[in-house]
C-alpha cells in the first residue's frame, strides 16, 4: 500500500499584508486561506496532514481543530527548515509527501492529485508544479538543461538577468519520495542572499544524486496564486467568486451577473434559484430551490427553503421556511425563525422571533422576542415592546389572531388565540382567546372648535 502524506507551509508572519492577523487566516470568500487548503487536501485521502506553524500557531490549531497534525516553526529560517520541523512525525516513513503553501488558497484538489498521480508514473524523486506566469515577478524560476529536463529553480533575488527572464515559475507546491526528502534536507545550505534554506535546493541536491526529478505544469497560473499582501489577496478573492459563481451555475443556479455575485465558498444553493446583481451570501448558508434573491440582499449564515424570494433585505443567523416572501426592506435578525408562506413586508425587522404557517407582518413593524402563531395577521405599524431597561420579555402571539394597526404590545403579555387587538391600542394585560381587546382613549369631537382656532 502506498501512503501520503501532506505538509502544509504557514509559519509565515506576512509582513507584507501589514496585518494584526496572522498571514494564512486571511479570509477568501469567507474561508481563511490556509483552511481552503487543508480542505482541499483532506479530499485526497492522505493518511497524515502536518501544517508548519510559527507567529499565531495557537489561532492556526483553532481555525483547522483535528484537521491537522502540527509542528512549530520557533525562528522563520526558510522553506526547508520549515518542512524539517515535520520530521519527528513524517521523516523515515515509505511514501510520498506533497508540500503545498498555506497561502495559495486557489489550488484545486484535481490539480494536486494530477500531480501526485504524475510524480508517481514516472518514478521521480521529487516533481514540481508549475506555471506560466506572463509577469514572473517574485517567483522562484524553473531553469531547465539543454534536454529539458529540470536542472534547478532559482529564487528571484538569487537570479540571473537571464534567468529573471524565465517565464516558467516554481508555483511552491511540490511531490517527494518522503525518505529522499529528509535525506536531501539534511544537505540543505543557507549560502545565499538571504541565508535561508530554500526548499527548492532539495531539487538540485538531488539531481547531483542522479535520481529523477520532474515538473508537472498547470494550465491555470491563476490557482497558483500565492497571497502575499493585500493586492494578492483581492485577486485571490476574485478569482474565488468566479469558480464558485460557475459551479453554482453549472449545478442549475441562475446568476445574472456573476462579477458582482458574493457567494462564500461554504454556501449551498439549490436549483432554479435566481440570484440577482449585488446580493450577497455569507458563511454557510443554504437556499433551496426555485428561490429569487433580488438585489441588495445580504444573507449570512441562514437557511432558506424552497420556493421563497427575499427581496433587497438582510437576513443573519436565521431559518426561513418554503413559500415565504421577504421585503423589500425587512431586516430579519438573529435567531428567528420564519415557517411556511410567511410574509414579511417593507421596512419590517424581526429579532429572535418565531413566526407560524402563514402568517404576515406587512409593513412598518417591529416583531422582536417573539412566539408568533400559525395564520396570523400583524398590522401596520405594531411593535412588540421587548424591553423594559435591563431585560427582554416574550410576547406571544397565538393563532389566527388578527393585531389592528399602530399597536403597542407591551411583554410579558400573550394575545389569546384568534382574538383581535384594535388599532391604535397599548396592551399591557393578557387578551384571552376569541377576546377583543381595545386599550386607548376614547375620542371626543369638539364642534365648531377648529373655527374657533382658525380666527386666531
Amino acid at each position: 500500500m502506498d501512503h501520503t502524506y501532506a505538509v502544509i507551509l504557514a509559519a509565515g508572519q506576512g509582513t507584507r499584508m501589514k496585518s494584526k492577523l496572522y498571514k494564512v487566516l486571511h479570509p477568501v470568500c469567507g474561508m481563511p486561506m490556509v483552511e481552503h487548503v487543508t480542505g482541499n487536501i483532506h479530499r485526497l485521502g492522505v493518511e497524515k496532514i502536518v501544517t508548519i506553524v510559527g507567529h499565531g500557531a495557537e489561532k492556526v490549531k483553532d481555525q483547522l481543530g483535528d484537521m491537522s497534525e502540527y509542528a512549530l516553526q520557533e525562528e522563520q529560517l526558510g522553506t526547508a527548515h520549515a518542512v524539517q520541523q515535520a520530521a519527528p512525525l513524517i521523516e523515515g516513513k515509505a511514501g510520498t509527501t506533497i508540500v503545498v503553501c498555506g497561502d495559495t488558497p486557489l489550488i484545486r484538489a484535481e490539480t494536486m492529485q494530477s500531480l501526485i498521480d504524475h510524480h508517481k508514473e514516472t518514478g521521480a524523486k521529487a516533481t514540481i508544479l508549475t506555471a506560466i506566469a506572463e509577469d514572473p515577478t517574485g517567483y522562484g524560476r524553473i531553469i531547465r538543461d539543454a534536454s529539458e529536463s529540470v536542472e534547478k529553480i532559482v529564487e528571484q533575488k538569487d537570479a540571473s538577468a537571464d534567468e529573471q527572464a524565465v517565464k516558467e515559475i516554481n508555483t511552491g507546491t511540490y511531490c517527494f519520495d518522503n525518505e529522499a526528502l529528509f535525506d536531501a534536507l539534511k544537505n540543505v545550505s543557507n549560502d545565499n542572499v538571504q541565508g535561508e534554506y530554500y526548499l527548492p535546493d532539495v531539487i538540485e541536491i538531488l539531481q547531483k544524486q542522479g535520481e529523477i526529478v520532474a515538473a508537472y505544469a498547470t494550465d491555470s497560473f491563476e490557482e497558483t496564486l500565492g497571497v502575499n499582501d493585500r493586492v494578492a489577496l483581492s485577486q485571490a478573492e476574485t478569482f474565488l467568486r468566479r469558480r464558485i459563481a460557475e459551479q453554482h451555475m453549472r449545478a442549475g443556479v441562475s446568476i445574472i451577473d456573476p462579477a458582482t455575485a458574493y457567494i462564500s465558498a461554504q454556501a449551498k444553493i439549490g436549483a432554479d434559484t435566481i440570484i440577482h446583481p449585488n446580493v450577497t451570501i455569507e458563511g454557510d448558508t443554504v437556499i433551496g430551490e426555485d428561490c429569487v434573491i433580488t438585489s441588495n440582499t445580504r444573507i449570512v449564515s441562514s437557511t432558506i427553503g424552497d420556493r421563497t424570494e427575499i427581496r433587497s433585505s438582510e437576513v443573519y443567523d436565521s431559518t426561513i421556511g418554503n413559500d415565504t416572501a421577504v421585503g423589500p426592506f425587512a431586516h430579519i435578525r438573529p435567531q428567528s425563525a420564519l415557517g411556511n408562506e410567511v410574509k414579511i413586508g417593507n421596512f419590517v425587522e424581526v429579532k429572535k422571533a418565531e413566526l407560524g404557517t402563514g402568517s404576515k407582518v406587512s409593513h412598518l413593524s417591529y416583531i422582536g422576542d417573539a412566539l408568533v402563531g400559525s395564520g396570523v395577521n400583524i398590522g401596520c405599524g405594531t411593535i412588540t415592546v421587548n424591553y423594559d431597561g435591563k431585560n427582554k420579555h416574550l410576547t406571544t402571539i397565538e393563532d389566527d389572531s388578527f393585531i389592528g394597526c399602530n399597536s403597542n404590545l407591551i411583554a410579558p403579555v400573550t394575545i389569546g388565540k384568534g382574538s383581535y387587538v384594535a388599532a391604535g391600542s397599548t396592551i399591557s394585560k393578557d387578551v384571552p382567546s376569541d377576546a377583543l381587546a381595545i386599550g386607548r382613549a376614547r375620542q371626543e369631537n369638539k364642534e365648531g372648535y377648529a373655527s374657533k382656532l382658525n380666527r386666531k
